[in-house]
C-alpha cells in the first residue's frame, strides 16, 4: 500500500517493531520483525492510535491463508459480523468493497470496507473502512500470515495491525482497548476455525491411508474378508 508525502506530513512512523506482541516468543518475533517494519508500520499523528496483535495457530499456512484471504466471507472468523454483502458481479481484486452488518450491542451498525491489498504470494491482505454507521473513522488494517517449521512441527503466526482515529470524547487508551479486543477475539476464532480444518484434513488423510492399506492387504491375499 503506497503512502504519499502528503499523508506523512506532520506524522511519525509507528514503532510496533519494538515490542514483542503477546503470545509470541522472542525468537518468533526476531524472524517476523522485518515483516512488521515493512507491512505493519504506519505514519501516525496525534488523534490516532495503532496496535499490532499476533496469534499462533497450530495449522499449516495454506489452511490459515485460505480463510484470511476471503474478503467476501469475513464472518467465518470475525465474531461481530452478522452478515456480509458484495455486488453480484463481485471479483476479489484490490479496490473491491463489501458491506458488513454488525451484531447488536456494539457501537456500530454497518460498515463499508475496501480491499487495499491481496497478495497470495506473500500472504498479505488489508482493508480500510470507507463508510457506514460506526465510530472507527479512517480505520486501516493489514494482516500477514507466516509459516513456521521446527523439528517436524508446523505452525502459523498471523500478524494483524491497524491504525484508526480516536473518536471525539474518547481517549487513545480506550480506543486501543476496544479495537485490540475485537481484533484479538477475531484472531482467536481464526485459530479455532483453522485448527479444526487442519484436524479434519488429518482425519481424512488417515482414513484414506487406512483404506488404501486394507485394499492392498486384501488384494494381495494377506487379509481375508
Amino acid at each position: 500500500m503506497e503512502i504519499t508525502e502528503q499523508e506523512t506530513e506532520g506524522k511519525h512512523p509507528t514503532d510496533n517493531y519494538l515490542t514483542v506482541p503477546t503470545g509470541l516468543t522472542q525468537g518468533e518475533f526476531e524472524v517476523l520483525k522485518r515483516f512488521v517494519i515493512e507491512h505493519h508500520t504506519y505514519p501516525i499523528s496525534s488523534g490516532q492510535c495503532s496496535s499490532l496483535l499476533a496469534q499462533r495457530i497450530q495449522a499449516p499456512l495454506d489452511i490459515v491463508w485460505s480463510i484470511v484471504r476471503r474478503f467476501d466471507n469475513p464472518q467465518v472468523y470475525k465474531h461481530f459480523i452478522k452478515s456480509c454483502f458484495v455486488k453480484e458481479d463481485f471479483q476479489m481484486t484490490v479496490g473491491c468493497t463489501r458491506d458488513v452488518n454488525v451484531i447488536s450491542g456494539l457501537p456500530a451498525a454497518t460498515s463499508t470496507e475496501r480491499l487495499d491489498i491481496l497478495d497470495d504470494d506473500r500472504h498479505i491482505t488489508g482493508f480500510s473502512i470507507t463508510g457506514g454507521e460506526h465510530r472507527l473513522r479512517n480505520y486501516r488494517s493489514v494482516t500477514t500470515v507466516h509459516g513456521f517449521e521446527q523439528e517436524g512441527t508446523i505452525w502459523t503466526v498471523v500478524l494483524e495491525s491497524y491504525i484508526v482515529d480516536v473518536p471525539e470524547g474518547n481517549t487513545e487508551e480506550d480506543t486501543r482497548l476496544f479495537a485490540d479486543t475485537v481484533v484479538k477475539l477475531n484472531l482467536q476464532k481464526l485459530a479455532s476455525v483453522a485448527e479444526g480444518v487442519a484436524r479434519d484434513c488429518d482425519v481424512d488423510w488417515q482414513d484414506a491411508l487406512i483404506h488404501s492399506l486394507y485394499c492392498f492387504l486384501f488384494v494381495n491375499g494377506t487379509l481375508k474378508m
